[in-house]
């Protein structure tokens, strides 16, 4: 079962807003059974958003759509629909009370062209937004299902939980998917692909193995599609312990687990502290330390000795070392640590 997201929005191809909704939604649509085959996005344009449904109607079964349902004049989503679906706006006379109750909580006024907002086409399922006042809307056209939604990350995420998903469960039988991330770090991509050579070929076919590198880190992510999701946890769960027996000194966690959540539960179990003596980092990784709920257990402090004369005056640092080696070397590095 595959599927494809239409993104619509100008700020998005001027790199204005990062997709960050696209991504969100793939996610949500894998955890049901159902692959995202592809992610558009298109400009809030009349030719585009109509090229881009027609497009995606030839090649998957579901669709799904946001941006451009809001109320002001640069959102012409609405209208575009009613001339691909053959269908006219009109009162929704439920949306508009649900605007009328969203307004009243917040203590505001209807005005006209938030009461625009319960305009929807006459032919469509019109979805609920409990979060802001542009509905959902559904529509089915030669066997294919499009979602259409807000772009507002948070009223989107609340339609597709509490409402999309479950329709789609219900409608289609759906296969099994499940994805494992093993989290390695000290080991470069290529390097790492050398090692577990024979186990990667090892794999079959109803398997995939993914590598997602990131400065210090890479990514290994299992994926595994089939009939019965509690054999394929299984075969994906001795994959990873056969990979943990190959590879036990680089892997530190596993799926969404973050690295100075890890530092911090080992610091924690050995009763050890630890502080940071920064610089070109900014304070960063005291950041990252402290991010953690609870890290005052085991963090103690941070300098930034930005500047030379902090390295020296408050870290010891050697002078003269700084001036023969310069600052951004493995010397004074080693000053540093030693020193804080």
């Amino acid at each position: 079962m595959f599927s494809e997201i239409i993104s619509i929005g100008d700020e998005l191809l001027i790199g204005q807003v990062i997709n960050s909704n696209a991504s969100w939604i793939a996610q949500q649509m894998n955890s049901i059974g159902i692959s995202v085959s592809r992610i558009n996005v298109v400009a809030d344009n009349h030719d585009e958003i109509i090229s881009a449904l027609s497009e995606s109607s030839n090649r998957v079964k579901i669709v799904i759509i946001t941006g451009g349902l809001g109320p002001t004049k640069d959102d012409i989503t609405k209208p575009t629909i009613c001339e691909y679906f053959n269908s006219k706006l009109v009162f929704n006379e439920d949306a508009y009370q649900d605007i009328v109750s969203l307004f009243s909580i917040r203590s505001s006024k209807v005005t006209e062209i938030n009461k625009n907002q319960a305009m929807l086409p006459d032919n469509c399922i019109a979805l609920p937004n409990k979060e802001g006042t542009a509905r959902g809307m559904w529509f089915e056209k030669n066997g294919v299902i499009y979602v259409f939604m807000p772009g507002v990350p948070f009223e989107m995420k609340t339609m597709v939980s509490q409402t999309i998903l479950p329709e789609l469960i219900k409608k289609f039988t759906l296969p099994a998917i499940v994805h494992k991330t093993v989290l390695t770090q000290g080991i470069g991509e290529s390097y790492l692909s050398e090692i577990i050579a024979s186990w990667e070929n090892e794999l079959p076919s109803h398997i995939k193995l993914a590598y997602l590198p990131s400065p210090g880190i890479v990514r290994l992510r299992l994926t595994a599609k089939g009939e019965d999701k509690n054999i394929l946890q299984k075969e994906v769960d001795l994959l990873v312990k056969k990979l943990e027996q190959i590879i036990p000194q680089y892997i530190y966690g596993m799926d969404e687990e973050l690295l100075e959540s890890i530092i911090g539960k080992l610091l924690r179990e050995k009763k050890q502290t630890i502080a940071t003596a920064e610089s070109c980092t900014g304070g960063y990784i005291a950041h990252l330390i402290t991010s953690i709920p609870g890290s005052s257990d085991y963090f103690t402090g941070s300098i930034v000795s930005y500047d030379n004369r902090i390295k020296i005056d408050e870290l010891g640092v050697d002078r003269s070392s700084i001036e023969k080696h310069g600052a951004v070397s493995k010397e004074i590095v080693t000053q540093m640590a030693e020193n804080i």
